[in-house]
């Protein structure tokens, strides 16, 4: 069983940036407003401070967005990694509309820790203590080990199982239960998986 507790942390950084980044490729540009005449230019402001290394290696560069899936890449601590992300197209709890933060499923290729298609999620609260989740993918079902408000695939040995299963099917169902007892289910679309994940690899070699 891998420990994720100081890599949690980096990824959730990660995945905060792959959304902005995400969105703002999105915006529509506004259309341009009637020429007007220009005042008088203000002094010229003092130069702004280059960013500092460490945020700029941790803001990731969006390789493509395929269908609900984007590739990116990004530098944390000079180590390359890409991943695959995605948030549920479905999201749902019982007790019904309890509050959470956004859940999403995120699949990192790490050259220099020579792991490739990590299947990471993150369901938006923190699991029941010593709880599993699970992931069904067509008619198989994965047990998933949890920490925080991640899950992993608790037998390593299935994770590039799962991750194929996934390439062929057309959604993933994760089911978990939160500390306060709350429980989740969150579908996502698995369109535009396969092309991201190629995208990930070419990237990560």
């Amino acid at each position: 069983m891998r420990v994720h507790r100081g890599l949690a942390f980096l990824l959730s950084l990660l995945i905060a940036s792959a959304f902005a980044v995400s969105a703002r490729a999105q915006q529509q540009p506004a259309p341009p407003a009637a020429a007007k005449p220009k005042p008088p230019a203000p002094p010229a402001p003092a130069a702004p401070k280059p960013p500092a290394p460490v945020a700029a290696a941790l803001k990731p560069t969006l390789l493509g967005q395929y269908g609900e899936w984007g590739a990116y890449t990004a530098t944390p601590n000079g180590r390359k990694v890409c991943f695959a992300i995605a948030k549920p197209t479905v999201m749902e709890t019982k007790p019904a509309d309890r509050p959470r933060n956004q859940p999403y499923m995120f699949i990192s290729t790490r050259p220099a820790d020579k792991v490739i298609n990590e299947v990471s999620i993150v369901v938006g609260y923190p699991f029941k203590t010593s709880s599993e989740a699970i992931a069904q993918v067509g008619g198989t079902t994965f047990q998933l080990y949890t920490q925080g408000d991640g899950a992993w695939i608790k037998n390593a040995a299935e994770e590039a199982h799962m991750v194929d299963a996934m390439r062929a099917g057309d959604s993933a169902v994760v089911k978990g239960t939160s500390a306060k007892g709350t429980e989740s289910i969150d579908t996502y679309s698995l369109k535009g998986l396969t092309e991201a994940l190629d995208h990930v690899a070419q990237e990560c070699k």
